[in-house]
């Protein structure tokens, strides 16, 4: 019995050697959004990564959320790279969960637009939450702005917004009359609050709600819903992936942000992770991946390597400017969790 027991101690022993040595073995991990998007990453940023430098990275993908961050940085590290929203940037920064970045390895602050210039993250694209809907489906009389979203008489039928305040309350003002550079005064108003919820709340019966990016392009493809809310380069990688003539609504009006390359402070893998970011951050990687999905580039020089008919679809163009909101970060970083709340309580009724 003894002899068992001390077998199986040393076994035990050598089960926990092993596993230490897997863990300080770990690769390299980059979190990302998933779907098509991540599909065009790989393409343009992950694989190209491991060919030039012959190191392994993993990838995850995930929702959002400052709260998951928190919790990755209270554990083990699991995360090293993560493409973030721009209030968890802020938040993530202001808490220490993320950790500075060198600019100097980015090439300098100046190769930037300014909005995509942080302490502790690098902007890696420009994107836009729009108005979509199926072409086949409406092809003489398309929904034209958020009012037509929140009109179930004119246009009956299943309507989806992402889940959350973020943009919802937003495009409920824009549909109840709110110009476009008024919105995010009118949100700072108690009264304006309401006046956004009191919209939501008039096609609550209609609404399916989405987490991630790709679902949108799904509830349309099967007809679950007549319009949604979408990331305009998951609208785009439908039609070109699977040819479906899905169109947005541009003139309806949009909300346009910077996604940012961040490095969580408890990752044991800081530098491979900065040499990664530097990668991804650079002009032809970033154009490589504007022609797979069309979100906008951060740097000057990549947006220069785009064609006309490229520049086109994105986000911010002359053809669409005029149309843009840009998302406030200030007002979401200082209301973004009580907002949450709020909306949490909304949806359960």
């Amino acid at each position: 019995m003894r002899r068992r027991l001390v077998a199986a101690l040393a076994l035990a022993g050598l089960s926990a050697l092993a596993a230490t040595g897997v863990a300080q073995a770990r690769d390299l991990t980059v979190v990302s959004w998933g779907g098509a998007y991540q599909d065009a990453q790989r393409k343009a940023i992950f694989d190209p990564y491991m060919q030039e430098t012959g190191r392994k990275i993993v990838e995850d993908s995930w929702n959002g959320g400052i709260g998951a961050l928190r919790a990755k940085a209270e554990g083990p590290p699991t995360w090293d790279v993560v493409q973030v929203e721009t209030d968890e940037l802020v938040l993530g920064c202001e808490e220490g969960v993320l950790t500075p970045l060198d600019w100097e390895k980015l090439g300098g602050k100046d190769r930037y637009i300014p909005e995509a210039v942080h302490e502790c993250g690098v902007g890696n694209i420009v994107w836009a939450t729009v108005l979509a809907y199926d072409g086949d489906r409406f092809r003489d009389d398309p929904p034209k702005s958020w009012a037509d979203f929140f009109d179930t008489k004119t246009y009956p039928g299943q309507r989806a917004l992402r889940r959350g305040p973020r943009q919802a309350l937003e495009f409920a003002l824009m549909a109840d009359g709110v110009p476009l550079d008024r919105i995010y005064a009118v949100l700072r108003t108690p009264e304006g609050i309401e006046r956004a919820f009191r919209k939501l709340d008039s096609i609550k019966g209609d609404l399916i709600w989405w987490e991630a990016g790709a679902q949108p392009p799904q509830l349309l493809a099967s007809g679950e819903v007549v319009m949604t809310s979408a990331y305009n380069g998951r609208i785009s990688a439908a039609n070109r992936n699977e040819g479906r003539n899905f169109r947005i609504a541009w003139q309806a009006g949009y909300v346009y942000q910077i996604d940012s390359w961040v490095i969580l402070a408890n990752s044991d893998r800081k530098d491979e992770a900065m040499d990664f970011v530097a990668f991804a951050s650079r002009p032809d990687r970033q154009a490589a991946l504007a022609m797979l999905i069309p979100y906008g580039p951060t740097r000057v020089d990549a947006a220069e390597l785009l064609p006309p008919e490229v520049a086109a679809d994105i986000p911010g163009t002359p053809a669409n400017r005029q149309y843009g909101l840009f998302f406030d970060r200030d007002f979401w970083v200082e209301h973004v969790e009580k907002l949450t709340e709020r909306f949490n309580a909304w949806a359960a009724q």
